[in-house]
């Protein structure tokens, strides 16, 4: 998947990531925290800091000890919380590290990472097909939809 982009929840203001299949006939919503979505929008952008922010960080950090971020995975979705792995590959060894999934986007984006989401993650989240919705469809879908049913994300 990739993402498609960032938008407010229009009841809560809470900053939405979009991710979107190949094909774009599948979206998945994640609620994700103010300054996780910063870091997303700032790579989105192609905004360059001054200093390095944290993910920036992680992403030196991972280069400087001979890594590479070989993909980020959505991996599960339990009681309204979505779950991610960030799998980095350090000489022929898969390191997986438990991270949210906010983070683990953020780091997909400034290591050029491809992002997963396990099957089991989209047969259990609301998702939303394109055919069914256009932007304006998919604003009032949100307001309708019982937030706890979407698999919000929690802090």
């Amino acid at each position: 998947m990739s993402i498609k982009g960032l938008m407010l929840d229009p009841i809560s203001n809470a900053p939405i990531v979009v991710l979107k299949d190949g094909e774009e006939k599948i979206f998945l919503p994640i609620w994700v925290g103010i300054f996780e979505a910063n870091a997303i929008a700032l790579q989105l952008e192609h905004i360059e800091t001054p200093r390095p922010m944290t993910h920036d960080l992680l992403r030196n950090i991972i280069q400087h000890v001979d890594a590479k971020v070989n993909r980020v995975v959505i991996s599960d979705l339990r009681e309204s919380t979505f779950y991610a792995s960030i799998q980095v590959l350090q000489q022929g060894r898969l390191i997986e590290i438990d991270a949210r999934p906010s983070d683990a986007l953020a780091i997909a984006l400034r290591t050029d990472a491809p992002i997963f989401v396990e099957q089991a993650v989209l047969d259990q989240a609301q998702t939303i097909s394109p055919e069914e919705t256009k932007e304006d469809r998919l604003k009032k879908w949100l307001e309708e939809t019982d937030l706890d049913d979407l698999g919000k994300y929690k802090m």
